[in-house]
């Protein structure tokens, strides 16, 4: 069951630097949230914190609070990697386990949760989680070959598979289509419509265009000085932010005009 995720009040730091400061933000279930804004702004860092994967940079972490259906991810007496099996992470370049086979990588996740699975259920898992990640057909007649053989474009789709084969509730990308061509772009932002349907989904990109055409909201980052931390300029429904946003800043960024 998809999540919506609410943030209050979030600092996150690496050892004493303040990278990004004071966000609040809620992330609607089953919607598509963008991050958008200029290199070095925060925008991954803050994707990063939302499962407890910008903690594992040693000296990292965070103050204020990240909510997900009522519980705090950030208690004492959460564990993270529950945490990141209920929010997955696919990330900015395509990475298949080089070893496996598609087949095992699908099932990766599964398996370094400790999950035993029946070679039937396992059999399901892999063609529901390749359906869903719109691959199934292009891959059904040879599981058994190396997830590295594909293309570009279908490693990351293969890589999305493996993410939401442990059926999480919130999937995040960080700039997912940004070491890809134009038609394996489009594909995946095609998929990406199709699992808002099932998934909170929340994206990381440069690509403005591709924030107004995947993204239900919209949260443009920026930094008021060089060395200063990151913040939320603002965050609104994506046809706003595009069309009449509330920061002079936001439009400056939007229409091209720095950044």
């Amino acid at each position: 069951m998809a999540k919506s995720i609410d943030v209050s009040d979030l600092n996150i730091y690496y050892g004493d630097f303040l990278a990004v400061e004071g966000v609040n933000m809620t992330v609607k279930s089953k919607s598509v949230t963008a991050f958008i804004g200029p290199s070095g702004c925060g925008k991954s860092t803050m994707l990063r914190s939302l499962n407890r994967m910008h903690e594992v940079i040693p000296g990292a972490r965070v103050e204020g609070k990240v909510v997900v259906d009522g519980q705090s991810l950030y208690d004492a007496s959460v564990d993270p990697v529950a945490v990141r099996r209920q929010i997955g992470m696919v990330f900015q370049r395509p990475n298949p386990f080089p070893t496996m086979s598609i087949y095992d990588n699908v099932l990766a996740g599964n398996r370094l949760n400790a999950k035993r699975l029946k070679k039937s259920e396992a059999d399901v898992t892999v063609e529901k989680s390749l359906k869903s990640a719109n691959l199934w057909e292009e891959v059904k007649d040879r599981l058994s070959k190396p997830g590295m053989g594909l293309s570009g474009g279908q490693q990351q789709r293969l890589c999305i598979a493996r993410a939401i084969a442990v059926e999480p509730e919130v999937l995040l990308m960080d700039e997912p289509c940004s070491a890809l061509d134009p038609i394996s772009t489009s594909a995946i932002e095609d998929l990406i419509h199709e699992l808002k349907s099932d998934y909170t989904i929340v994206i990381v990109t440069h690509n403005m265009q591709q924030a107004a055409r995947v993204s239900d909201d919209t949260g443009f980052f920026n930094l008021k000085a060089a060395g200063q931390p990151g913040h939320l300029v603002e965050f609104n429904p994506t046809k706003k932010m595009f069309s009449t946003p509330d920061e002079a800043s936001t439009e400056a960024y939007i229409s091209g005009r720095f950044g």
